[in-house]
């Protein structure tokens, strides 16, 4: 089921939250209420936007007993975030207790945000509840067993639960046949509720807080009665409607068309390794590789206008974009003649490979070197380094016919790179290339296909005989800008 909340004329700043629902269907609902009615929502209707996903959950009827399984839950909230994400969501809500115990395995998984609703209701009642005082928690066994609140809340406040009796009494109130999870909020269920309730209060308990999301469905009847119950459905809606900024982003992701090659993408993924500070295997960077060879062959279809592969990339880095990645990387030299129109059809920017080369060379070297760039046919007929260079001041300067024919056998070649040859051959026809750049002048060479790198390696004074020169790796460069872009975003 799926409803959404929206109203024409929406002003560009939006917030677009994502409800999930189906693990406690009327406390779901409830929420959605809330939300819609809260102050912030009311005072500017235009800005919020809500979807709520309820689908079937086979353990739905499954009390949450003290040895009850997560697994199925844990992939069913997995299945629906990640359909948030895809719909383009700021931010996930999840009303469900139970759920929050395994809130941080999903969020790694996601490029967006779960609101926390167990911090939401910690920090309330830090505002009504003094220091030290008792608290008395209603939870399911599941959730009591679990430590969540201790974690929460044991550090400032004394945590106290029912008898074992009226605990009893509780989960059958709230799970069994006919109970409030069934809608049944009056009558026995409410009055075995209201016993717990008053079974804390006798431990002491100065204030009763919810550990399951249906009590929020008879809070206002308990309140009515004397019990000083919070409505924690009420908090998250108002917590959830508060300035973005206020909201905490998840680890960056880097998302990378792969396959542009195969070999050069796994090169690449190894310096992004290499050049990240990182002491443990949860310090590097996430990253999601749509790895896929088939996309059609870029200098193919600049020289001899063979297939097209602008779709198969925007196909790519949409993917990239529904895995949650925050910015994207291209691994090859020549695809980037074809970023720029596609470009300004994705959310997320894609890293320009070849216009950081260019500024890291201007900003190294400086202004006044020649470039040499050994690359393919179709990266020179397109022009994208020569375009890059002109705005940066630089000179750039390309093989002659018969060298660059060196260049291309070398890469495209029987005994080439991309049939996996590394040495030989084909690193010798490289060599032949690069002197003659040096002796047109070139102080700089750009290794300008991601191949090259798998041959050469990026260093300040490479020896050719009697040239030295500086070998720049695109894919080098681009892997320590994508390390960059993870510590700031």
């Amino acid at each position: 089921m799926k409803t959404r909340s929206q109203r024409t004329n929406t002003p560009a700043l939006t917030r677009k939250l994502g409800i999930v629902g189906g693990l406690g269907s009327l406390a779901g609902g409830d929420l959605f209420f809330k939300l819609v009615k809260s102050r912030a929502v009311l005072a500017d209707q235009g800005r919020y936007h809500f979807l709520f996903e309820q689908h079937p959950f086979k353990d739905i009827l499954l009390p949450l007993d003290r040895v009850a399984s997560m697994t199925s839950r844990k992939f069913y909230v997995f299945q629906v975030c990640q359909s948030f994400e895809a719909s383009g969501v700021d931010a996930i809500m999840l009303p469900c207790f139970a759920s929050h115990t395994f809130r941080e395995e999903i969020q790694e998984e996601l490029g967006i945000p779960i609101l926390d609703m167990m911090a939401a209701l910690s920090e309330n009642i830090r505002h009504v509840a003094d220091p030290g005082s008792t608290l008395g928690v209603l939870a399911s066994d599941y959730v009591r067993h679990s430590g969540l609140f201790e974690r929460y809340l044991g550090a400032d406040f004394q945590l106290v639960y029912p008898t074992e009796q009226d605990q009893s009494a509780m989960m059958e109130a709230m799970y069994g046949v006919d109970g409030i999870k069934d809608g049944q909020l009056e009558g026995v269920p409410l009055e075995r509720v209201h016993q717990a309730c008053l079974s804390l209060q006798n431990q002491g308990a100065s204030l009763i807080v919810p550990g399951m999301t249906e009590l929020s469905l008879v809070c206002a009847d308990l309140q009515r009665r004397g019990v000083k119950l919070l409505d924690v459905n009420e908090i998250y809606a108002a917590v959830a409607t508060l300035p973005e900024n206020q909201t905490a982003r998840p680890p960056f992701k880097l998302g990378i068309v792969g396959g542009v090659g195969p070999a050069a993408t796994v090169d690449f993924m190894a310096k992004v390794v290499r050049h990240t500070p990182a002491g443990r295997d949860q310090e590097h960077i996430k990253m999601v590789v749509e790895q896929n060879p088939q996309i059609p062959d870029r200098t193919a279809n600049l020289l001899f206008n063979q297939a097209d592969p602008t779709m198969a990339m925007y196909a790519a880095c949409k993917r990239l974009e529904s895995y949650g990645a925050n910015a994207i990387a291209i691994p090859c030299n020549t695809a980037h003649a074809f970023v720029e129109r596609i470009q300004a059809y994705l959310r997320v920017p894609i890293i320009n490979m070849l216009s950081e080369t260019i500024s890291a060379i201007a900003e190294q070297y400086g202004s006044g070197k020649t470039i040499g760039l050994l690359a393919t046919s179709g990266t020179i007929q397109s022009r994208v380094y020569h375009d890059a260079a002109r705005l940066a001041g630089l000179q750039l300067i390309t093989p002659g016919f018969d060298y660059q024919g060196l260049v291309m056998d070398a890469i495209y070649g029987g005994r080439g790179i991309k049939a996996g040859f590394v040495d030989g051959h084909c690193k010798d026809q490289l060599l032949l290339a690069a002197e003659h750049l040096c002796e047109l002048g070139a102080d700089v060479l750009i290794l300008g296909c991601t191949e090259l790198p798998l041959v050469l390696s990026h260093c300040d004074d490479f020896k050719i005989r009697e040239h030295t020169v500086a070998l720049v790796d695109p894919t080098t460069i681009l892997a320590i800008k994508c390390v960059q872009w993870a510590s700031q975003n």
